[in-house]
């Protein structure tokens, strides 16, 4: 079959087939127009990761309301937005109809910006700015913009939905055993879940349970921090994942035939989300959430792992192993997934260093592979409100860079 036989090799999802085990992680760019509607950057980004051919490709976090926001170019998904959704998503079909394409429906919550939102909480955090507690009734209209959202995804010719139960914006906010409130979805476990389970089944409804239409979530497996989603109390930051296992098997039950595993809160801790170049290890523990999951899960329920970016070519700081031959994003991949660990592996970061990673190894093109670097450039301007891209190997994104730093006074050595 080839070199890679683990990684090409096609895989269904629901009722769909998927041409290859690679996943493009919801990256987000932060380069949508006033209203949220993609830019020719926008267009650009993803008529690249469509040439690059991964199996499924995941838009970058797309609001259900610009009311309450993280970025303030962010891709929004309101009535307004129905048309120029609708054009994008004919003309990257266009480019390339292999991959599955799927939206990733988000609400910041508390990581909302006060500078150009309103910035909304369920039980605030320390350290915080403070924000607008969020009442039953607001929740129940947020609910119906994910409904709208749904409904104007699938019209616009998507191929399904990655909910978002991660990463601290909203939907980790209601999980997380530091909701103790005492509301409709506060306080014990059966009242927090309930907010995922009814998003799954109101979604399914507004698409009328279309069973080709992939509803799918991304879920933190643990955030690291006390109370956060896996932990064992409201105070504890103490790793308990009863809470995430019953989260995937009820949202499962209701129809959701994907898990996009991640961990950590970015906001909170970066580097379990994104395991830091300097001292990666935390990717190892992603591949043990990704085989615990699996292991819970049914068969034909598709187990997405994160955290590979950080192996790139086997050029990194990963100690007591055989470097490159066994500490690269491709060895892993192929092993996790021919040992049964995961289905599929997700790239990010890389997927913004290089989108057509897959179609390189594909054709045997490795030495044109452009491996990120893990710099965490791109991360560092989009915090700043900038256009997001590569600031290793696009010149326009390192330029950006540079006087970001020189600005804050922090300018340092940098290469391109």
């Amino acid at each position: 079959m080839g070199k890679y036989d683990e990684l090409f090799k096609p895989i269904k999802i629901g009722n769909r087939i998927c041409s290859n085990r690679f996943c493009d992680n919801a990256m987000e760019t932060n380069n949508a127009d006033d209203e949220g509607n993609p830019t020719d950057k926008t267009y650009s980004r993803y008529e690249r990761l469509f040439k690059g051919n991964a199996g499924l490709i995941d838009l970058e976090a797309i609001t259900v309301t610009r009311e309450s926001r993280g970025r303030l170019h962010q891709l929004s998904i309101e009535p307004h937005n129905a048309k120029a959704i609708e054009k994008f998503v004919k003309s990257l079909k266009e480019v390339n109809n292999k991959p599955l394409f799927v939206f990733q429906l988000t609400h910041a919550g508390e990581l909302s910006r006060p500078e150009f939102s309103r910035r909304v909480t369920i039980k605030p955090l320390p350290g915080f700015i403070p924000a607008d507690q969020l009442t039953e009734e607001d929740v129940e209209e947020i609910m119906k913009k994910y409904e709208t959202a749904a409904k104007i995804a699938y019209e616009s010719g998507a191929d399904g939905l990655d909910l978002k139960y991660c990463h601290g914006y909203l939907g980790s906010q209601i999980l997380r055993p530091y909701n103790d409130r005492k509301w409709k979805y506060g306080g014990s476990w059966e009242n927090r879940r309930q907010y995922a389970f009814d998003l799954v089944e109101r979604v399914q409804k507004a698409v009328n349970y279309d069973k080709d239409f992939i509803i799918g979530a991304k879920v933190s497996a643990w955030e690291g921090f006390p109370g956060g989603q896996g932990t064992v109390s409201a105070d504890s930051p103490i790793m308990d994942l009863t809470e995430t296992f019953d989260l995937i098997k009820g949202i499962e039950e209701r129809g959701a035939k994907y898990i996009l595993q991640s961990a950590g809160s970015p906001s909170i801790t970066l580097s379990l989300s994104q395991p830091d170049r300097r001292i990666p290890d935390y990717a190892y523990l992603d591949f043990y959430f990704q085989k615990e999951i699996k292991k819970i899960v049914k068969p034909e329920t598709v187990v997405i792992g994160s955290g590979y970016s950080v192996f790139r070519e086997g050029k990194n700081l990963f100690q007591g192993v055989d470097k490159p031959a066994k500490s690269s994003l491709v060895y892993w991949g192929e092993k996790n997934i021919s040992e049964g660990v995961v289905d599929m592996i997700a790239i990010g970061r890389q997927s913004i260093a290089d989108p057509e990673l897959p179609i390189k190894l594909e054709e045997g093109r490795e030495n044109e592979i452009k491996w990120c670097t893990t710099c965490d450039h791109c991360m560092e301007i989009m915090i700043h409100q900038h256009n997001v891209g590569c600031c290793t190997y696009e010149k326009e994104y390192a330029q950006d860079f540079r006087q970001i730093r020189k600005e804050s006074g922090m300018l340092k050595e940098f290469h391109t």
